[in-house]
């Protein structure tokens, strides 16, 4: 038997506030609401006795009702719990800030997960695995990190029904453990660099949690590097950091900003720490994956040395880097509307749905075999297609329970379609009649070469409109009451900073706003501090953040 104890008691005996409590009823409430919604929609199957063209321009009467999801302008934090809930990524678990990623969800974190393993192979990176059970003296060795995250950790104090002689802390990031092992495995500098990842759970006991975004236990990779130079150490937190923001682009189609944290926020423990940041459809700052330089912090703490080529023994520089499920509420807050999820065709689990229609039983076969024929061409071209021929809901319902998944393309097949050899295409980045597309051809080349086409089209639309959104919420300012005016109003202030430490956590204590980076990308020309009046090499972006 396990015992997990927190660090500190005081948030266990401390009653809930008011307001907590009025969340957490409007959560359970919002959940009972969808449980009682989600078998209502079956009603509207007894809606679709229209004709067949007029059904797929107008399906309206086939709508879910739009109480189930919370409309973005109305309550954004309520819409993106009714998302993950009604899109089936994940639900509540037992413990209070856990979260069970459902298949859907699972599978956008798998697409992340594929895209990256290829890259750090490229890289020259191997993955391993490290345990969970990490001995709390480790944690004790580094001043800073035991600082940093000692609010954060869950202990195991008892194992088998006795106390433990020594503490052990469930995961809350690897450093000092690899750290134990390295000085195992290095001795010369012909063991280095050691390049390793690992795909893993992480246990940091949040206080105030979020699906995806913060939870107690969230999924992530974190690699780990060894190198014998300081050089060497930076070149490899720039390449990760940079890996991390061509995924972003070019896959989940958010466009991050990548730079460099503050002194103070810099990850405990690390030299420098980059970050990309992006910006959610509320406007606040997400912290979407960081690479750290570590330097020697962690390797003079655990004496993690080698012998370089002329005998003298040196500490190793190292580096660690990041991206977790995090990001999969990246994907949700950045293109996600009133009808649900809006998902990047790259990572979505399903590309494409077939909805077959027919009315008459003597129409059904010849729609089926079509709708299967279609599929078939889509699956051996590469194409994560569904095909839904399920004949408990209504086409209309169908429609837009897809929608609301996200699915980038639907493919509607008919008894028209089929006599005239073509289907009817509908974007779900387009909606309405705008987005759909009659007469496509059955004809295998045809088809395969037009769904791909249009497939290349949302992507490249997700990414544009998100681009066109973040610039637009971003203002230049060069004072601090510029800066003060453009968070109330919801926006990033980007601007010149050279001011103190003091500084800027009375900016995070007066408008509720962080650094998030300082820009690889800078303006050129003199810069003054919008704090101070003196000159300042760099700006910063400020932004609330989750």
């Amino acid at each position: 038997m396990l015992s997990l104890r927190l660090t500190s008691f005081t948030h266990l005996l401390s009653p809930p506030s008011s307001a907590a409590i009025a969340r957490r009823s409007r959560a359970i409430l919002r959940r009972r609401h969808h449980l009682r919604q989600r078998p209502l929609a079956a009603s509207f199957s007894a809606q679709s006795a229209t004709a067949e063209t007029q059904d797929r321009v107008n399906n309206s009467k086939n709508r879910v009702p739009e109480q189930v999801i919370t409309p973005r302008s109305q309550d954004f934090n309520a819409w993106y719990l009714d998302v993950i809930a009604n899109a089936e990524l994940a639900d509540y678990g037992p413990v209070r800030g856990t979260m069970v990623i459902r298949p859907y969800g699972y599978a956008i974190w798998e697409a992340i997960q594929e895209y990256l393993n290829v890259k750090f192979k490229e890289t020259g990176h191997s993955n391993m695995y490290f345990p969970q059970f990490i001995p709390y003296s480790f944690i004790e060795k580094e001043a800073s990190h035991v600082e940093g995250f000692s609010p954060e950790l869950a202990l195991v104090t008892i194992g088998g029904g006795k106390e433990l002689e020594e503490k052990l802390v469930v995961r809350p990031t690897s450093e000092t453990i690899v750290n134990h092992m390295f000085t195992q495995w290095i001795h010369s500098y012909r063991d280095l660099p050691l390049l390793i990842n690992q795909w893993a759970n992480v246990t940091r006991w949040e206080m105030r949690t979020k699906p995806f975004v913060r939870t107690l236990e969230f999924l992530w990779q974190e690699g780990h590097t060894a190198h014998a130079t300081p050089e060497e150490a930076e070149d490899e937190a720039i390449q990760m950091i940079d890996i991390y923001t061509r995924f972003a682009y070019e896959q989940a189609a958010i466009p991050v900003i990548t730079g460099r944290k503050s002194k103070v926020e810099t990850f405990a423990g690390a030299c420098k720490t980059y970050t990309i940041e992006a910006m959610m459809g509320d406007k606040k700052a997400l912290q979407a994956g960081t690479s750290h330089n570590l330097g020697q912090n962690f390797s003079r703490a655990f004496g993690t040395q080698f012998t370089d080529e002329n005998g003298v023994r040196e500490h190793i520089w190292q580096t660690s880097w990041a991206i977790s499920t995090r990001f999969v509420g990246g994907i949700i807050m950045t293109h996600g509307d009133d009808a649900g999820l809006m998902l990047p065709p790259k990572i979505a689990p399903i590309q494409v749905v077939i909805v077959p229609i027919w009315k008459k039983d003597d129409e059904k076969a010849a729609v089926l075999n079509a709708a299967l024929t279609v599929k078939d061409v889509l699956q051996k071209s590469g194409i994560r297609v569904k095909l839904d021929d399920s004949d408990q809901r209504t086409p209309g319902w169908k429609f837009n329970f897809w929608e609301m998944k996200g699915v980038p393309l639907r493919i509607e097949i008919g008894p028209r379609d089929v006599a005239s050899g073509s289907v009817v295409i509908s974007r779900r980045d387009i909606p309405g009649k705008q987005g759909k597309v009659f007469g496509i051809s059955m004809e295998p080349s045809n088809l395969e070469a037009y769904v791909k086409d249009k497939l290349d089209e949302i992507q490249s639309s997700l990414l544009e409109r998100a681009i066109a959104f973040r610039d637009s919420n971003i203002v230049d300012v060069s004072t601090y009451s510029d800066l003060k005016a453009a968070i109330s109003e919801g926006k990033w202030a980007r601007g010149p900073w050279s001011a103190s430490d003091e500084d800027e956590l009375k900016v995070k204590e007066e408008t509720g706003a962080t650094i998030r980076c300082f820009p690889f990308e800078q303006p050129q020309g003199i810069k003054t501090c919008l704090m101070t009046g003196n000159p300042a090499e760099e700006v910063a972006i400020f932004a609330k953040s989750y």
